[in-house]
């Protein structure tokens, strides 16, 4: 028997879970990748501002990951409360990438760990800086795992049902399932190319609080270009997840377009009010969604209509959507103009205006990337294991799940702030200059 009360508040409870970890998960596969390319660029330029950007990123990444361990960890529990039906079902197909992601956190860990302990300990920088590189595969693959569980549940495959029970299981064939590509590699891409723009947004808001080091102007140039790179990749991904919709998930894709009947040359709609079925004020794109889902201008896209209602997603969606391709847009149009006007000396790059464009970027990438997920749970509605199990059917019965909500609430709250505070009391007590000078200090007591 389905409990609404219990359902509402493992959605709600879950989703606050989500919500909140992201932030934590994005930073935690992002940061690695950071570190290395920034120690790698000091080592081959001998450049010491680029080491000393390697190690001030991995002092902070370590509060991050201590509150990520603690968020993701309630996302282990909540799935066996909260979804003990689904567990049930899916513990035994997926279970393996369940295991596999918490073996490559251990991974990370004990080699972040190592890299951390012997900052000092090798005269020979290329041999500290291998101990990094299990670091950011260890991440990554974290992501890849973890990913392949939840592209399971949007393209459940590898298991049959028969009389009620699983039988042919094959993991294997349920971890590499027709959404795992596309949603590993937006992953991925998204969380380096947010944790460029957020370390690119706190060297351009350190300038404008009055740092004129170059140790920052060179963290800016280095992370608006990886920004670049990664958030043109995010793009090129995102594009190949449209065409995944279109053969596996199509009343996802119509939902978020607010696409209710099925024709050829189908506009593509930007924001907008719905009325019905209508669509007012919204900036149309001709030809745009039928190009977007078969790379045909004339090719026929299936409308909302051609699904039962109650196996459609909700219609907000849309919001998301178009919420994440703005700010994915402009964040490709803000650094495409900075790294262009760095090589082109436009002086306009260095004001205050466009440093403060910069600062808003990080946020907004960070936004972007909630929109993104929130798009890519509800998007899935009502469904938990497309075509399987629905939500309702997935959750618990149990009267007290309200009680853990506020619970929960307090818990990230006290993380939030705690790692924030934490976070802001360790560089502002050590600033970049403080530090340089009292490195040279060291270097000329050991000289002399």
């Amino acid at each position: 028997m389905i409990n609404d009360h219990a359902v509402f508040f493992s959605r709600l409870l879950t989703e606050f879970t989500l919500t909140f970890h992201i932030i934590y998960a994005t930073i935690g596969v992002g940061v690695p990748l950071m570190i290395m390319i920034a120690q790698w660029i000091g080592i081959k330029k001998k450049d010491e501002h680029y080491i000393l950007l390697a190690r001030r990123i991995a002092r902070g990444f370590v509060i991050t990951v201590a509150v990520g361990v603690v968020t993701g960890t309630a996302i282990g529990l909540q799935l066996s409360l909260l979804w003990p039906n689904f567990m049930q079902l899916a513990g035994n197909v997926i279970a393996l990438p369940l295991f596999m992601e918490t073996f490559a956190f251990f991974f990370e860990a004990i080699f972040l760990g190592i890299y951390l302990y012997t900052w000092d300990r090798f005269e020979n920088q290329k041999k500290h800086f291998i101990l990094l590189i299990p670091v950011a595969v260890g991440a990554s693959m974290s992501a890849i795992f973890i990913t392949m569980v939840n592209a399971f549940m949007n393209a459940p495959q590898g298991f049959e049902i028969v009389d009620g029970q699983l039988v042919n299981i094959q993991p294997l064939v349920a971890m590499f399932n027709p959404a795992m590509p596309t949603k590993v590699g937006h992953v991925l891409l998204t969380a380096y190319m947010t944790t460029a723009f957020v370390l690119a947004a706190i060297a351009a808001f350190r300038m404008l609080k009055g740092s004129n080091h170059i140790y920052h102007k060179k963290s800016l140039y280095l992370f608006m270009k990886l920004g670049l790179v990664f958030s043109i990749g995010t793009a090129v991904v995102g594009d190949f997840s449209a065409k995944y919709l279109v053969e596996y998930q199509p009343e996802k894709l119509a939902a978020a377009e607010w696409h209710f009947e099925t024709e050829k040359g189908a506009s593509l709609l930007v924001f907008g009010i719905r009325d019905g079925e209508e669509v007012k004020y919204a900036i149309r794109i001709p030809y745009a969604l039928s190009f977007l889902a078969h790379y045909n201008p004339f090719a026929e896209v299936t409308g909302l209509n051609e699904f039962p209602e109650d196996e459609t997603p909700p219609l907000y969606i849309h919001f998301l959507f178009d919420l994440m391709v703005t700010i994915g847009l402009f964040m490709v149009a803000v650094s495409a103009i900075y790294v262009i006007g760095k090589l082109r000396r436009w002086r306009f790059i260095h004001s205050r205006w466009f440093r403060w464009i910069v600062v808003i970027g990080g946020p907004l990438s960070v936004i972007a990337i909630e929109a993104g997920w929130w798009l890519a749970e509800v998007g899935r509605q009502p469904w938990i294991l497309v075509q399987y199990m629905k939500v309702a059917e997935a959750a618990t019965s149990s009267q007290h799940v309200d009680l853990m909500l506020l619970l929960f609430c307090l818990v990230y709250l006290i993380l939030g702030i705690g790692s924030v505070v934490v976070l802001r009391r360790m560089f502002k007590k050590n600033p970049i200059e403080r530090e340089i000078a009292d490195r040279h200090a060291e270097k000329d007591g050991g000289i002399s």
